[in-house]
């Protein structure tokens, strides 16, 4: 049996999620939790549901915690960076430190991808491209390397004239 290393029985009060009932057994982010080896628990199965169902890919801790509170979840950010950990561990997601220091998550969902990130207003694009993944490992068996695993960030600038997520400029005081 999987240890739940959640620590949420930890001086919580009753009607904590410490204390509510685990969800049913049949959604597909039950399995998941349990294939991962993690016992399922509310706090778990609510943020794997927001990485699963999010238009945006990668999320901070912090933008999980705040969908957490818009739905009226009692899970406190420390579970949230916790729950992430573990999911970490567990492979079912992948941390990623583009521009800035802000750690962001992304469900794994088995597929490898490379991104762009612009480095005016932080939007993360995705994207696989065959011809340089053979390139990269051309270039590791030059240099006498089999590829365990890599990560291509590529950061730039859009180059949109009127970007939708450009951030506005402050004008000078």
């Amino acid at each position: 049996m999987a240890q739940d290393h959640t620590g949420t029985g930890r001086g919580r009060v009753a009607g904590s999620e410490a204390t509510a009932a685990a969800p049913k057994d049949n959604n597909v982010e039950s399995q998941d939790l349990r294939r991962a080896g993690l016992k399922v628990t509310i706090p778990r199965v609510k943020i794997l549901d927001i990485l699963a169902s999010s238009v945006l890919h990668h999320l901070s801790a912090e933008d999980i915690y705040k969908r957490l509170l818009e739905s009226h979840e009692d899970i406190g950010l420390a579970t949230v960076y916790r729950v992430l950990t573990q999911f970490e561990a567990a492979g079912l997601v992948t941390r990623h430190h583009f521009e800035g220091a802000t750690a962001v998550f992304e469900l794994n969902r088995g597929e490898h991808h490379d991104h762009v990130v612009c480095v005016d207003c932080g939007r993360v694009e995705e994207f696989s491209d065959p011809g340089i993944e053979r390139l990269q490992s051309e270039a590791a068996a030059r240099l006498g390397f089999a590829i365990a695993d890599h990560a291509l960030i590529l950061y730039g600038h859009c180059r949109r004239e009127v970007c939708p997520h450009r951030k506005p400029k402050v004008p000078a005081a």
